[in-house]
C-alpha cells in the first residue's frame, strides 16, 4: 500500500514538472509563431519600469510575457502577491527554451525578488504560474515589476542608452570592448570620463565590418576625457565601442572610468538635417510640428531639370505650414509659406538645377521663433523633366547664365529655353561685343509665340537689346530668341559677336 502511494506521488510530481516546465518551454519555442494565441496564454511585450498586474486561478493557471534583452544586462524581477492564497512560481527562459531560473518560495514569504545577468542578445520569456500549475489549488492576484539595473562591466557587454558603465583600464586590461545596437538615422553621444587614477581615456567606435567610424582622445583639447558628439549612424546594425587609453596597449596611464551612450537631440530618421528620411515620388508622410520638433527632414535624389511638387497640409492644431528645398550644401533653393490653401504650403514644379541629393524641410512659419503647432500631411511627387517637350538641340538656360555667341548671315538668330515661375521678375541683356551687329531680343512663350520684343535698349543706340523688369505670367518653359534687326534698313545684314545674360531679380 505504501509503495502504491509512493508511486502515485512520483506520478503526480512528474505531471507537475511537465505542467510547470514544458508549458513555458513550449511557449518560448513557439511564441513568435503565434502559438501563444493557440494555447490561450498571454505572450505580450513587457516594458521595463512598468508594473504588470495579473490573476491566476483555475481558468488561468499561468501567464507569459516576453522582453528584449542584451548581453551583460542586469535585470531585476520583483513579484508581489496582492490578494488570495496564491503560491507563485517565476520562470525565465531564452528563445531556445533554455531555463535561466525558476523560483518558488523565497525565505520569509511568497513574494519574489530576483536579479539575473543575461548572457546574450535575445528575446526572453517570463512566466508566472502557481505551484501545481493546472493541478494546483491556490489562486489570487499579483504585481510583477521588471527593472533594468544596469550593464555588467565585462568584455562584450551591451551598452544601453542612458545607463552608465563603470570599469577600469590597467596594464593587465588596456582595452575593453562593448557593443550596442543602433538604427539608421540615430545620432549618438558617447563619453568616457576618467573617475580615478592617471587614465587618459581613448574611445573608438567600429561597425560590424570592423571599419572605424569615429574616435576621440582629448575632447576639445581641454580635458583628458574622450567624447564623441553627434555620431550619425548610417546603417542599422551592431557597433563595437573600444574603451581604452592613449597609446592603447603601449600606453602607461591607468584608472577607473565611466562610459555612457545617449541619443542626441534630433536623433532618428527625419528629425535632423543630418539624418533626413528618404522619400519617393507618390509617397505621403504624416507628422507633427511643435516646440520640441520644429522641423522634419526628407531627402530625395533627382536629375538635372527634374520637376518636383511638394505639398504640406495642416491636419490638426493651428500649424502655419512652411516648406523649403535645400541642396547638399545647405543652400535654400526654394521656399513657400501659403502656396496652398489657407495656411497650407505648396511648392509646384520646382526645377532641380543640378543632379544630386536634395532635402525637403517641413516646418512652420518662423521655425524656431514660430508659435504655431499641429499635425501635417506631406505629399511628394516627381513631375518629369522640365524640358521634356523642348527640342533637344535648343540650349537650356538657368537664372544667372551668361554666354557669348555670334550672329552671321549663315546663322542669323539663336533660340534658348529656360524654366520660369509665376511672378519671377527677370532681366535679359544682349550686348554687342564686336562687328556692326544691331541686336534684337524676343521673349517667347512655351508655344514660341512672342511675348516681348526689344531692339534698341537705349534710344538712338544700336549696340544693345534689353528686356528689363518683366514679371513672368506662368510657371513653365519660356524661350529667348537672340537675333539682329530685320527691318528694311541697311542694318538688316549686321553681324558680330554678342553676350547674353538671364537674371532673376525677384520672385520664387
Amino acid at each position: 500500500m505504501l509503495r502504491a502511494m509512493n508511486m502515485r506521488h512520483a506520478t503526480l510530481a512528474f505531471l507537475l514538472l511537465i505542467s510547470l516546465l514544458m508549458g513555458p518551454l513550449y511557449v518560448a519555442n513557439l511564441a513568435q509563431d503565434d502559438a501563444a494565441e493557440e494555447l490561450d496564454i498571454d505572450s505580450e511585450n513587457m516594458q521595463p519600469g512598468n508594473t504588470i498586474s495579473g490573476t491566476l486561478n483555475n481558468t488561468t493557471p499561468r501567464q507569459v510575457w516576453f522582453i528584449e534583452g542584451s548581453r551583460g544586462e542586469v535585470i531585476r524581477f520583483r513579484l508581489t502577491v496582492s490578494s488570495g492564497d496564491l503560491d507563485p512560481i517565476l520562470t525565465v527562459f531564452d528563445s531556445r527554451g533554455t531555463l535561466l531560473f525558476r523560483r518558488d518560495d523565497q525565505a520569509g514569504g511568497r513574494d519574489l525578488d530576483l536579479t539575473v545577468t543575461l548572457s546574450r542578445d535575445d528575446q526572453y520569456y517570463v512566466a508566472v504560474s502557481r505551484f501545481g500549475g493546472a493541478l494546483g489549488s491556490t489562486q489570487g492576484t499579483y504585481d510583477l515589476l521588471l527593472e533594468r539595473v544596469g550593464v555588467l562591466s565585462q568584455q562584450g557587454s551591451t551598452l544601453r542608452y542612458g545607463e552608465p558603465v563603470i570599469d577600469r583600464i590597467s596594464n593587465e586590461q588596456s582595452e575593453i570592448y562593448y557593443t550596442f545596437r543602433a538604427q539608421e538615422g540615430d545620432i549618438l553621444n558617447l563619453e568616457m570620463l576618467r573617475s580615478s587614477g592617471t587614465l587618459d581615456p581613448y574611445l573608438i567606435v567600429v561597425d560590424s565590418d570592423r571599419f572605424q567610424v569615429a574616435d576621440n582622445d582629448d575632447y576639445d583639447n581641454t580635458t583628458q576625457n574622450a567624447v564623441i558628439r553627434n555620431l550619425l549612424i548610417e546603417k542599422t546594425g551592431t557597433y563595437v565601442v573600444i574603451a581604452t587609453r592613449y597609446g592603447q596597449a603601449g600606453g602607461d596611464t591607468a584608472g577607473n572610468f565611466v562610459l555612457t551612450i545617449d541619443e542626441s537631440d534630433g536623433s532618428g530618421l527625419g528629425n535632423s538635417i543630418l539624418a533626413p528620411e528618404a522619400i519617393s515620388s507618390g509617397q505621403t508622410v504624416e507628422g507633427v510640428i511643435n516646440d520640441n520638433q520644429v522641423a522634419r527632414y526628407f531627402t530625395f535624389s533627382a536629375a538635372q531639370h527634374d520637376l518636383v511638387t511638394v505639398s504640406m497640409d495642416q491636419t490638426s492644431g493651428q500649424l502655419d505650414a512652411y516648406l523649403k528645398i535645400v541642396n547638399a550644401g545647405g543652400e535654400v533653393l526654394f521656399e513657400d509659406d501659403d502656396g496652398g490653401s489657407g495656411r497650407n504650403s505648396r511648392i509646384t514644379e520646382f526645377r532641380v538645377p543640378e543632379p544630386g541629393i536634395y532635402t525637403i524641410v517641413a516646418t512652420r512659419l518662423d521655425e524656431e521663433a514660430g508659435t504655431s503647432q499641429g499635425g501635417f500631411r506631406l505629399q511628394f511627387r516627381m513631375e518629369g523633366n522640365a524640358f521634356a517637350n523642348v527640342n533637344p538641340g535648343i540650349p537650356r538656360l538657368i537664372y544667372g547664365t551668361s554666354l557669348q555667341d555670334a550672329i552671321s548671315d549663315a546663322d542669323p538668330d539663336s533660340l534658348f529655353a529656360f524654366w520660369g515661375y509665376t511672378g519671377d521678375t527677370i532681366n535679359v541683356f544682349m550686348n554687342r561685343i564686336d562687328g556692326n551687329l544691331d541686336p534684337v531680343l524676343e521673349l517667347l512663350d512655351a508655344q514660341q509665340q512672342r511675348i516681348l520684343r526689344n531692339d534698341d535698349a537705349i534710344s538712338g543706340s544700336t549696340t544693345n537689346a534689353r528686356i528689363e523688369g518683366y514679371s513672368l505670367p506662368y510657371t513653365g518653359v519660356y524661350y529667348i530668341r537672340a537675333m539682329r534687326y530685320d527691318g528694311n534698313l541697311t542694318d538688316n545684314t549686321t553681324t558680330g559677336r554678342y553676350s547674353l545674360s538671364l537674371q532673376r531679380i525677384a520672385g520664387g
